[in-house]
């Protein structure tokens, strides 16, 4: 399998030396004994060498209280920042500037029925959330005690931890991903603009489907601003010198993903199976996730999750193994309404009108009076803009107003199975955000199965805005026995990477979406996979961080159409053929041809092929849109719009990196560097102790080795921060890597011990065995009942 991966594994060992680490040479760990309150039986912490805590408790409850006591320890500003994002409280804190965005959020927010809500993650979840939220505030009343010190981030804004409770670990919604909302609006507006053919580069449609107007929708009717509310709701909380601002730069759909595969032990050198996962997300200090290792009796789990959701969404347990990505199901629609001229708050529906819910809240607001704000929702959603004059409301459609829809908290059903039966059907109950999930056992079982909340759309597709007047709902949801799956299939491998993966023969009237990541992830690891069948643990970290972008060979072949190309130019066509592919960080061909395909071959295209009036609404394109344009378009067509885009991003690399090509680098341009949220509120050395990073990075958003980077100064902003390989039966073997590092406190050896490692592609060990842990702990946390 080496031969096809083309990277050095000497520092890719699996096992208990890994990446320069061993634990043969573990010095003493620091033991301390402190007694916690609301804590039943006496209990352990053991912290290895890289940050990882596996908790040792009496029971699940106990188990659970200490996975929010510690991550309390660790990660207490983000999860603090995260409850108040999401509850809409961040004006009470950080001043008027955040009021609005407080608003959003509370639209978003779950405000049906608890007890069916509960209900629907299985018996234990309420449970998990109670304990998991004591342990939390048995922390924060120990800061507030003076017992522990106030984390800095609080004293630098001024604000404190507040106290949780159970349900808002449920009810909060904003932290789900977000589906195509945003892309219904964009159809509309380039229909709009030059009619239904200009979306062609826009977004790329599988299967292949055509594109027609709603009855009843007039695409001139949505207006830019539709989904402002809808994207403060959903993005995260970002500082100036005292306000908060857009988003400067969008990451690309793409970019939000995630590499998974599961290979059965007839393809494996260990004969065990090995799963492998990588979530994409953005990328941030602390890290999005948080590993962990919770023991009790009757309950074993190890692996990631989100740091203020209970139990981990991404590991193993003692005899299955389980790992994410994201179906891009489509899971939600935007309503257009006609109002009453009479009354704003009525919109038409069947022959009548129906009265708008209205709730009245209240925000705190630093340095202010508190104020009123009015919360509007019709029978299908939060209403996310209203245009009185034109008579005209606007609500967003989404399973997560439904019971149990709370992102990832469905893996409180899931990560106790103990075989693929029960693992199915605790899968089956899942809502959102709806998932590939790949599956392996110790008894040598692989699987995959795609699982969440599918809206049934009768007669209509979802790619574009309706009508809210009854002609367009939802049917209910497909039953989950109609998504598709497959268990120990004869390949001996499944993967998924967010692409179209809808089997040959599935049904075409069962609609789960037309709109799915860029296949060009997938491509490279079915490449790897298929072509062996002896995969390695070595192996399967070395695909995980794979550079490959496909792309390439398939575009570059086409600058061959170029007609008698300046010297230049040829020299850099030249410099693009020799190339393999491969996004190395060293690669001076990766370099030209990641700002050409990117910065320039997009935008070329869409200005040669697309109608004048619809271009600044296309952008760039849709990369997979675009390459079939070029793909199918004869060589005189497509020649010039290949060497004027190759030209200019030729001159700006250039311009970034001088007129020599051999001294260019891609690491030269793209680089991993984060910024703690509160840096522009920090001095500039305040600022800086805060970061990690610089640090030049290989890969692109289209290699496995995710690793989307921004134009305006190719820094990476999104990509996997967390990545596993698991020995599934000998868990031992198992590697993970986080990054930064395991604490969110900058103070912390292992705020940023990890970094270094994930930028070159290594790991550490994923240890589960109590005599491996015990030999790698650096720290022991005695913990007691307090009196």
């Amino acid at each position: 399998m080496a031969r096809h991966l083309g990277r050095p594994f000497g520092r890719l060992l699996a096992g208990l030396a890994v990446a320069g680490w061993t634990t043969a040479a573990a010095a003493q760990p620091t033991r301390t004994s402190h007694q916690v309150a609301g804590l039943e039986a006496p209990a352990e912490i053991l912290v290895d060498q890289w940050g990882v805590s596996h908790i040792y408790a009496a029971s699940v409850r106990d188990a659970f209280f200490l996975q929010g006591y510690n991550v309390a320890r660790d990660r207490l500003w983000q999860i603090d920042l995260w409850r108040k994002r999401g509850l809409g409280l961040l004006a009470k804190d950080f001043g008027p500037d955040f009021a609005a965005q407080d608003r959003a959020a509370r639209l978003v927010l779950y405000r049906g029925d608890m007890t069916a809500e509960w209900a629907a993650y299985g018996p234990k979840a309420q449970g998990y959330a109670q304990a998991f939220t004591a342990g939390i505030n048995a922390y924060v009343g120990e800061i507030r005690s003076g017992a522990r010190p106030l984390p800095e981030e609080f004293t630098i804004t001024g604000t404190s931890p507040d106290l949780w409770r159970p349900d808002e670990v449920v009810r909060i919604r904003s932290h789900g991903l977000t589906r195509n909302a945003a892309a219904e609006v964009e159809r509309a507006q380039i229909t709009c603009a030059a009619g239904l053919e200009a979306n062609a580069l826009n977004r790329k449609l599988e299967p292949p489907r055509d594109l027609s107007i709603p009855e009843g929708l007039d695409p001139c009717a949505i207006p830019a601003g539709v989904l402002a509310d809808y994207r403060l709701a959903t993005k995260g909380v970002e500082f100036t010198a005292g306000q908060v601002v857009a988003q400067a730069e969008d990451i690309p759909a793409d970019a939000i993903g995630s590499n998974n595969w599961t290979v059965a032990p007839s393809r494996t050198a260990t004969g065990r199976p090995i799963l492998a996962n990588d979530p994409h997300r953005a990328h941030g200090v602390p890290s999005l996730r948080y590993i962990v290792h919770m023991e009790a009796p009757g309950f074993s789990a190890i692996g990631a999750g989100e740091p203020a959701l209970p139990g981990v969404s991404i590991g193993h347990n003692g005899t299955i193994a389980f790992g994410l990505t994201i179906f891009p199901a489509d899971q939600e629609d935007l309503y257009v309404y006609e109002t009453d001229p009479e009354d704003p708050n009525r919109y038409r529906y069947g022959d009548g009108w129906e009265t708008m819910k209205v709730v009245t809240e209240t925000l705190e607001v630093k340095g202010q009076a508190p104020r009123t704000v009015e919360l509007k929702f019709t029978r299908h959603g939060p209403v996310v803009f209203a245009d009185p004059v034109q008579r005209r409301a606007y609500a967003v459609r989404s399973v997560w107003s439904d019971p149990g829809t709370s992102a990832y908290f469905g893996s409180s059903d899931y990560m106790t199975a103990q075989n693929w039966d029960e693992f199915s059907g605790a899968m089956s109950r899942f809502g959102t955000p709806s998932e590939n999930q790949v599956y392996a056992d110790t008894a040598g079982n692989i699987g995959w199965i795609a699982a969440g909340r599918v809206p049934v759309r009768q007669g209509w597709d979802g790619l574009m805005p309706v009508p809210g007047d009854g002609r367009y709902e939802w049917a209910g949801y497909m039953d989950s026995s109609d998504l598709p799956s497959r268990y120990n299939p004869e390949t001996g491998w499944l993967a998924s990477a967010n692409q179209f993966n809808l089997p040959a023969d599935y049904p075409a009237e069962r609609q789960i979406s037309f709109e799915w990541s860029n296949r060009a992830r997938m491509a490279r690891i079915t490449q790897v996979l298929e072509a062996d069948g002896d995969l390695t643990l070595a192996e399967a970290m070395a695909l995980q961080t794979d550079p490959t972008n496909v792309t390439a060979a398939s575009l570059i072949p086409l600058l061959s159409d170029i007609p008698a190309p300046a010297p230049d130019l040829a020299a850099a066509i030249a410099l693009l053929q020799a190339w393999d592919g491969r996004t190395e960080a060293d690669s001076a061909a990766a370099a030209l041809y990641e700002v050409w395909l990117f910065k320039h071959l997009g935008r070329a295209t869409v200005k040669a092929a697309a109608p004048a009036a619809a271009q600044a609404l296309i952008g760039h394109g849709d990369q997979p849109a675009i390459s079939d344009y070029l793909t199918a378009a004869a060589p005189a067509e497509r020649a010039p719009i290949l060497a004027a885009s190759l030209t200019a991003a030729l001159n700006e690399v250039r311009e970034k990196l001088g007129p020599d090509p051999a001294a260019w680098t891609w690491g030269g341009l793209h680089h991993a560097r984060f910024e703690h949220a509160l840096a522009p509120r920090l001095s500039p050395d305040a600022a800086e102790r805060l970061a990690v990073g610089p640090a030049p990075m290989a890969g692109t958003m289209l290699s496995p080795l995710a690793a989307t980077w921004r134009p305006s100064d190719y820094r990476v902003v999104s990509g996997a921060s967390f990545r596993m390989v698991l020995d599934v039966g000998a868990w031992d073997n198992s590697v993970a890597i986080n990054t930064p590092g395991q604490s969110g406190d900058p103070a912390s050896p292992h705020y940023r011990d990890l970094f270094p490692l994930w930028v070159k592609g290594d790991y550490v060990p994923l240890l589960y065995s109590r005599p491996a842990i015990e030999a790698a702990t650096e720290t022991v946390l005695a913990l007691t009942p307090a009196p």
